[in-house]
């Protein structure tokens, strides 16, 4: 089991020094809203991904007038003790170790301590284009797998230095370098290819978890389908990239490949997105999101932390009730509730007949 025993904050968002003890698996957190609650769940999914889950800038999640913040948790996973700390200095520079050893690459860390997050405004994974599903996709197999997280990283930047050559050949009216096209194409291809064959394999035993789970928190036998989609179902990378080689030069960027992949949802045979009303929407996220907690749960053998913020507003009673028995009921991993009434989270937790601790942030 992973649970997070106690963290400590300071100078982080609203919080100048505050230490909080877990001492239950289950963790309601209650107060109005901005004193803190959502800044709390980020503060510990700081620890399990050495970043913030709202903003890719850390001096955002500075204390106003600080010129850094320190995080320190204390983790316990399958009975050992471990000890975390992000320090994000004045210089700007950040620092992370666990058990006073100091990470040189960050993402070596990601999958280590797993986390997932529901929040609000998640429901961009549906509403949205294709990029926030491919972040939903990465977010879970890179804590499956560290290779794919690497794996990733390169690609990215490979696809950066392809489309700013690109772009100089036509911002300066140069003849092509054939040869180093080639080099471009090869590694892209190299891990483009390790990238969609990955996401083939675990999105395949997602795309049943997210139909169980909707079944589930819905309640009812809605027709709803999910499709991993990719260019390269059609045709092996390398010969694509060869053969659109010509269009992306006088494109300037590279037209395909596995960043344009989606994550396609259906429900009676149309688009999700427009056809959903608000509540099938939050079901779906939901369904989404446990999705890729049980595979964290069967990848890691353990139980990732599940931070659930703000989620009583978001769901009618019988989906709430639904979504709390498994999460509370059925599964055995630590779980972080937040919300504006301690009054309706000690109701939905007593009904269910958990043990459980409350923090009263004022």
């Amino acid at each position: 089991m992973l649970q997070l025993n106690s963290i400590t904050l300071t100078q982080f968002k609203n919080y100048n020094y505050q230490v909080f003890r877990f001492t239950e698996r289950i963790v309601g957190i209650s107060g109005m809203n901005g004193v803190g609650k959502t800044n709390l769940l980020d503060a510990i999914y700081y620890l399990c991904f050495t970043k913030g889950y709202f903003s890719r800038s850390d001096a955002a999640s500075i204390e106003t007038g600080a010129q850094g913040f320190r995080l320190e948790g204390e983790m316990t996973r399958t009975g050992q003790l471990h000890t975390l700390i992000c320090i994000l200095r004045e210089t700007g520079k950040k620092e992370f170790q666990v058990n006073d050893e100091a990470y040189e690459r960050f993402a070596s860390h990601v999958g280590k301590f797993p986390c997932v997050f529901i929040a609000p405004d998640d429901t961009r994974i549906i509403t949205e284009g294709s990029e926030e599903r491919r972040r939903y996709m990465d977010a879970l197999i890179s804590q499956v797998d560290a290779a794919y997280l690497q794996r990733l990283i390169n690609f990215n930047k490979l696809l950066q230095q392809r489309n700013g050559y690109l772009k100089s050949l036509a911002d300066n009216r140069l003849q092509p370098d054939a040869a180093l096209l080639d080099i471009y194409d090869s590694q892209l291809s190299n891990d483009g290819t390790f990238i969609y064959e990955k996401r083939m394999t675990i999105m395949r035993r997602c795309i049943t978890l997210v139909k169980e789970f909707y079944s589930r928190i819905s309640g009812n036998d809605e027709q709803v389908d999910l499709a991993y989609e990719s260019q390269l179902h059609k045709r092996e990378y390398a010969a694509q990239l060869k053969d659109t080689r010509e269009r992306d030069m006088y494109l300037q960027r590279t037209t395909i490949g596995i960043h344009k992949d989606d994550l396609q949802i259906i429900l009676q045979q149309q688009p999700f997105r427009g056809l959903a009303s608000q509540g099938q929407r939050k079901s779906m996220l939901f369904a989404l999101k446990l999705a890729e907690f049980t595979l964290l749960k069967e990848a890691k053998g353990f139980a990732p932390l599940l931070l659930l913020d703000d989620v009583f507003e978001k769901l009618d009673a019988e989906r709430m009730h639904n979504l709390l028995d498994w999460v509370c009921v059925e599964n055995d991993g630590q779980i972080f509730i937040t919300d504006t009434h301690k009054e309706r989270i000690q109701m939905h937790l007593e009904q269910l007949g958990v043990t459980y601790q409350l923090v009263d942030l004022k």
